[in-house]
């Protein structure tokens, strides 16, 4: 299976990373729009257009589906990509609450922490869907400082961690972080550790789990290809694809 991952910039590649890893697809194409990142603070309109001009590229790309890592995109224009693609079109929202759901050890009890774009919090999305399942502890919380950090490969430290504690000094500890942007996985074992021992959910992991069980997927592949467009400094995307351990 051929599939295409479609992001804002460089964070989808966090969720190519674990397709890449995962042995169950033959080859990746992976779009990302870095000459208007970021979509987090667009408005809904602008988002959909450009979602809809990733989907135009991808109807003519050899690819048998195609992957939404970006949250913002996934929440806002998910239903236009599918009626406009030419084939299935998975976003990262339902993924990431299957994952939750499947989390040893929680259960509808957990205080559970939604960070994310202002988009993706403003939508409230993730929250609709989490409290739908009889969680009803859920805080939700935008922290678009994490972007330009990861960006710059801060993964600790005392930028980081001042950044924490800048978002989350006053917040009772929560017992799951659910990371929804796919820079955010990059300091997911920070993050964690700042809550001691908070479980994650990282979008990558989410997506590959999503699609194993729902086409039956399975490792067969000991080399999966990386094509990567981008719109803006494709040579960019490529070092820091590499940086992030995908294969080119």
């Amino acid at each position: 299976m051929k599939v295409g991952v479609f992001d804002s910039g460089v964070g989808g590649l966090t969720v190519a990373r674990s397709l890449q890893q995962s042995g169950c697809f033959s080859e990746l194409l992976y779009y990302g729009d870095t000459a208007r990142v970021p979509y987090g603070s667009k408005d809904s309109n602008t988002v959909t257009r450009y979602a809809l001009e990733a989907v135009e590229f991808f109807n003519g790309a050899d690819v048998d589906c195609l992957v939404v890592a970006c949250n913002t995109v996934s929440v806002t224009a998910l239903e236009q990509m599918q009626k406009f693609s030419n084939k299935p079109v998975y976003g990262v929202l339902e993924p990431g609450v299957m994952a939750l759901e499947q989390l040893q050890g929680i259960d509808t009890s957990a205080r559970v922490l939604v960070i994310a774009t202002r988009s993706t919090i403003n939508s409230g999305a993730y929250q609709q869907q989490i409290q739908a399942l009889g969680y009803n502890q859920v805080n939700a919380m935008a922290t678009p400082l994490f972007v330009p950090i990861v960006e710059e490969e801060l993964y600790d430290g005392p930028i980081l961690q001042e950044t924490f504690k800048h978002y989350f000094s006053k917040l009772e500890k929560p017992d799951v972080v659910l990371l929804g942007c796919t820079h955010f996985p990059l300091i997911a074992e920070s993050i964690s550790a700042y809550f001691n021992g908070a479980k994650t959910i990282h979008s990558g992991e989410a997506m590959l789990a999503w699609l194993k069980q729902h086409l039956d997927l399975s490792a067969q592949f000991d080399t999966t290809p990386l094509h990567i467009i981008a719109t803006e400094n494709v040579e960019a995307v490529k070092r820091t694809a590499t940086r992030w351990g995908l294969k080119l």
